[in-house]
Order: structure tokens, then sequence, then C-alpha cells
């Protein structure tokens, strides 16, 4: 099922934090590390699920905490994001109205498409209650969903929940 907005809203804002510090610091430890492609719209929503991997152990790079990008976006920034995409072990996929309206996102996840295994995208699809987003992308790509206790699930293109999730962190 999808991830509800407010779920991930007041995770955004706990201050606990887990797992390793930097993506320096991940890679020592052998930790998963992942991109998160999102709208900086939706930042707070983007600070809950990162909060849920770091808890599992995960690295997660969000562009605007890197102190390196340009102040507005460039040929540098697209560099720097397909540089990012490369290196990290997966691409996640915020799905929101606002990575959908967004110009960069559909950029972000179409050149990930290209550099990644499949099974590498993730797509995090979520509902406020009245809409559902990330459905077009369902059918392609793995999903990820909180379970019980807030753990980390993810899911097969076209897994039915009654099932057991490929993975769970």
């Amino acid at each position: 099922m999808p991830i509800r907005t407010d779920t991930l809203r007041a995770a955004g804002q706990r201050t606990k934090t887990f797992g390793p510090r930097t993506l320096t610091e991940a890679r020592t430890q052998g930790a998963k590390t992942a991109f998160l492609c999102h709208s900086h719209r939706d930042a707070d929503l983007a600070k809950g699920l990162v909060h849920f991997l770091a808890k599992a152990g995960w690295s997660v790079y969000i562009d605007w905490e890197d102190a390196t990008m340009p102040d507005k976006p460039n040929r540098e920034t697209a560099t720097k994001i397909q540089q990012k995409i490369k290196e990290l072990h997966y691409f996640l996929f915020l799905a929101m109205a606002n990575s959908m309206a967004s110009r960069w996102c559909p950029w972000e996840i179409g050149y990930a498409d290209g550099q990644k295994p499949t099974g590498q995208l993730l797509i995090v699809p979520t509902t406020d209650g009245s809409s559902t987003h990330g459905n077009e992308y369902l059918q392609l790509y793995r999903r990820v969903d909180l379970g019980g206790q807030g753990s980390v699930e993810v899911w097969q293109p076209g897994q039915i929940y009654a099932s057991v999730p490929i993975w769970s962190l």
C-alpha cells in the first residue's frame, strides 16, 4: 500500500539519527546507499523517508543537503546528479504530485533507468488519503512500503500485499 504522507511528515520531525552519518561511512560499513529523487517542495516528506531508511541502516543522498551543488540548477547540477545516481546502490523515487509535475524528477528517473539494473530502481508510492501517487511506475519498478513497526519492505512490480515482500529492512 502507498505510504501515508502524514506518516512521512511525522517521521521527518524526529531528530534521532540512525545508521551511517555519511556516504563514505556507509560504504566503509557496507551499508546500502541510495539517491533520493523528490521535489524540493516535499522536503519534509523526504526527511521522513530518510528517517525510516536510516533506521534500517541505509545512507541516503539528498541533493539539497550537498554543499557542493550550485545555487541555481545548471549543467554542473546535472553532472553531479548523474554521478551520484551511478555511484550509489539504489535510486529511490518519492512519488508525490510535486515530483510527478517536476521538470527534474522525470529526467532523473529516466537517467537512472538507463544506468542502473531495474532491480535497483525503487518507487515509493504515497497517499494523502484522497490521492495516490506513483501508480504510473508500479508495473515497471519495485516499490517500497512500510511494514509493521515502521520497517521498510520492498515488493516486486505487481506483487500483491497478501504475499511476502522480496525483502524487509
